[in-house]
């Protein structure tokens, strides 16, 4: 029996719903990265990225490569890198009505006194 798509939808997403897997996708839309600069670059424990990337890995949306001593990981397509920058614009658009709601809600407060 086949999951349906909407249920496959939310696993996907589930999966992508850790700030550590979140880091490491917007680092490697730059391009592929040694896991050295990941640890440099996100303040998590070398365990803790591991398994991380062990996730993405399993899931497809990253491939790693051994050069020698060093694994080097980079984004399976460019999708992964279009979905995450139409994530930043819906939450950029997000914000940006939160704030038109804040500064009306501070106008109101200023025309009560």
């Amino acid at each position: 029996m086949s999951v349906p798509l909407y249920q496959a939808k939310a696993e996907f997403f589930r999966m992508l719903g850790h700030p550590v897997r979140i880091r490491v996708l917007e680092l490697l839309q730059e391009g592929p990265r040694p896991v050295r600069e990941l640890l440099a670059a996100i303040e998590v424990e070398p365990s803790g990225l591991s398994q991380q990337l062990a996730v993405l890995r399993r899931s497809g949306i990253v491939t790693a490569v051994r050069e020698g001593s060093t694994v080097v990981y980079e984004l399976a397509g460019g999708d992964v890198a279009d979905l995450m920058k139409a994530a930043r614009r819906i939450l950029t658009e997000m914000l940006a009505g939160q704030g038109e709601l804040l500064a009306e809600l501070r106008e109101a407060e200023v025309a009560a006194r």
